[in-house]
């Protein structure tokens, strides 16, 4: 996994310290940057590195995006870890990949299977992935995006105080919070927020 720290800022007046914070894009991981496996209208995570294969326009979007000022952040829930269905390490192997082709400056993960009491205050929808990122690298959610698939990755973004941009591919679930823009790929989510940077 990569995670690039910035330094956190020493100026000790609000001003100074609230211009020293950057913006984010974060991004889902299946189905927003790969294509997921689709079953039953359910999205799947790939298994391996092989099944790890880019969505259309990813690429030039985070370099657009990169370009712009944007810090890139994947956020992403693997259950699959937890309940033992494969092992961290092919999750890991995949991140390694994930980030030498795209520029991605942290990968956040959450492995909880989900069902637990308490809840992971990091499996989303729960904030926490977003929260420690914006924390390790000087991140102003409130000027921050979420981009998602999934329910739960609106839901994050909303929880976290970011703008969120649902990708929609007519899942078999529905959205329980109501996203600020929905779009049919990242490249359309890249453009809403390359016209209001």
């Amino acid at each position: 996994m990569v995670a690039t720290v910035s330094p956190s800022p020493s100026a000790t007046d609000q001003g100074s310290v609230a211009s020293a914070l950057r913006r984010a894009v974060f991004l889902d991981r299946d189905g927003v940057i790969n294509r997921p496996k689709v079953v039953a209208g359910k999205p799947y995570p790939p298994s391996s590195v092989a099944e790890f294969v880019l969505l259309p326009g990813v690429p030039e979007v985070c370099r657009q995006l990169k370009e712009a000022g944007f810090l890139l952040v994947v956020a992403t829930n693997q259950p699959d870890v937890g309940r033992g269905r494969f092992s961290q390490a092919v999750v890991e192997t995949i991140h390694t990949h994930m980030c030498q082709v795209l520029p991605i400056d942290r990968v956040e993960v959450c492995y909880d299977p989900g069902g637990t009491e308490p809840p992971s205050e990091f499996r989303k929808p729960r904030p926490g992935m977003l929260r420690r990122a914006a924390t390790a690298l000087n991140i102003d959610l409130s000027r921050s995006w979420m981009i998602g698939d999934r329910w739960r990755d609106i839901d994050c973004g909303h929880n976290a105080g970011c703008t969120t941009i649902f990708i929609d591919y007519g899942y078999n679930e529905h959205l329980h919070a109501k996203p600020h823009f929905r779009v049919p790929n990242l490249v359309e989510a890249a453009r809403i927020i390359l016209m209001r940077r």
